[in-house]
């Protein structure tokens, strides 16, 4: 014989049975939701709903409305359970971006590309090549010539060979011969001398660029010389 409880109305053994069944399945519910976070909070509430009902259709149990308690309450637990994992779902992605952005904060800045050096200017190794040659370190110098005027004077004074050499006048009788393109003696070379090109007088380049130099001084440039200078 059952004892009863006034308002109250003993569960039997499938009761029992039916009330634990519907606690595994809400369990089982929340497990879903733990082993794929990417499912909703809502998805996994309305999975364990479904799978609960499943449970209490299958026991068949609707007495007393003791077994619609013990729905209600797995259902509420499986809610909390996905929302909760949700909220830590959420919390573990934002300290992940966090963790990301720190780092990416903390890489050095790469120096920005140098610009590529420009390859030097390759001149022709004959008299237009010289001149043109002369004429840049002549213009990064601020000091006035025109090819036309050099030509023009090395064609007077060697003919535009780069050894000529003046051994009869007044310069070679005093022990200092004119040398070379423009017919420049070494002391007017050395004073007149223009940096960025070689010390040998008898450097083509060296040679025009020094001879250019001291006709701008004295003349205010080789384009203005027309004759022995």
């Amino acid at each position: 014989m059952r004892s009863t409880i006034s308002g109250y109305t003993a569960l039997s053994k499938a009761h029992k049975f039916s009330a634990a069944g519907l606690v595994t399945a809400a369990g089982a519910a929340a497990l879903t939701f733990a082993l794929v976070p990417q499912a909703s909070a809502a998805d996994t509430y309305s999975a364990g709903v479904k799978t609960v009902a499943r449970s209490a259709q299958e026991f068949g149990e609707t007495q007393d409305g003791e077994l619609a308690k013990a729905f209600d309450a797995a259902a509420g637990k499986a809610k909390a359970d996905a929302k909760a994992a949700t909220e830590t779902a959420k919390a573990e992605a934002k300290a992940e971006q966090e963790r990301a952005s720190r780092s990416e904060a903390r890489q050095p800045m790469k120096p920005a590309a140098k610009p590529a050096a420009p390859a030097p200017k390759k001149y022709a190794d004959n008299l237009d090549g010289w001149i043109k040659e002369s004429l840049d370190v002549l213009r990064s110098k601020g000091i006035p010539a025109s090819y036309e005027g050099i030509k023009r004077n090395i064609m007077r004074e060697s003919t535009g060979n780069p050894r000529a050499i003046n051994d009869w006048d007044v310069n070679a009788v005093n022990g200092v011969p004119s040398k070379g393109l423009l017919q420049i003696i070494d002391p007017t070379f050395k004073a007149y001398h223009v940096e960025g090109t070689s010390w040998d007088i008898w450097d083509p380049v060296a040679n025009i660029t020094a001879s250019c130099n001291y006709a701008a001084d004295k003349y205010g440039s080789m384009d203005n010389v027309n004759s022995a200078y």
